[in-house]
Formats: C-alpha cells, structure tokens, sequence
C-alpha cells in the first residue's frame, strides 16, 4: 500500500491533519475532524475534546459503529490518576474512525469538510479510514499535539 511502513502517527488538532509517518518522513497526510469542542486537552468524559499527548494504537475493530476504528490508548496512567484525585471519569473509547454507520457515507461526506462532529475521536472519510486501518498496526505510537 505505501512504499514505508507507518510506525507513528501525528495529528495537529490546529491544523486539522493527521500525517501517517516512517520516522520523521510524512508518508500520507488526512484531513481530519475532531471532537465538537476541539480546543484544549480532554480531561473527563463528556467534555467533547480531542486528547493531546503521546499514546499507541490498542486494537482495530472491524466492527465498530462507525466505518471501522483504532482504539488509542487514552487515558494514560496520569490522567486516569488526575481523574481519580479530582473524583471524575477521564471517559475512554477514543478512536480514530470513518464515519457512524447509521449515515449514509455519500450524506456525511460534506458534514465532515466543515464541522468538528466526534465526541472526542478524530474522524476521517470512510475510504481514507480503510487505507489507515490496513497501514498502521497495533502498537503504533501516535502523538496528538494541539
């Protein structure tokens, strides 16, 4: 599929893309869409943030309720900590995924250009979303930054 195989990923929330990477050499670069309330780290669940810092890819699963999906590693051991010294849920379940299932690709495809529309995920179209799901393996580091 790329001519180097991806062992990190970084997304730039600010810029919204996400660039597939063999070292420090950028082999593919998405165009994303992130939490509905994309500015700053998330902290706990329900807040609609996008985390930032360092985590790995956990597992895909093929059967999602959106058009694929790869679990990130969020929280990491000093949120979850944070999370219980402050006595809230840091929240989970954050993936990079194409888009729910319930909607058909063709309607969503415009909505995703424009708009911030995960509950802290980052999203990308259905066909970028298979091209990703087959290139990058579990237990690639990725770097969120803001």
């Amino acid at each position: 599929m790329f001519p180097t195989p991806i062992d990190n990923i970084l997304v730039e929330k600010a810029k919204r893309q996400m660039h597939l990477r063999h070292g420090e050499t950028v082999v593919k670069t998405y165009r994303i869409s992130l939490g509905k309330n994309p500015v700053g780290a998330k902290v706990k669940s329900g807040d609609n943030k996008t985390p930032e810092g360092e985590y790995k890819i956990l597992l895909h699963n093929p059967k999602s309720k959106f058009h694929l999906s790869l679990r990130i590693s969020y929280p990491n051991e000093a949120q979850i900590q944070a999370a219980q010294k402050g006595n809230y849920n840091p929240g989970g379940d954050i993936m990079i995924h194409g888009y729910p299932n319930k909607i058909p690709a063709f309607l969503f495809k415009f909505w995703h250009k424009w708009k911030d529309w995960t509950a802290g995920c980052i999203a990308v179209t259905n066909s970028e979303m298979e091209e990703i799901y087959d290139a990058v393996k579990d237990g690639t580091p990725i770097t969120i930054k803001p």
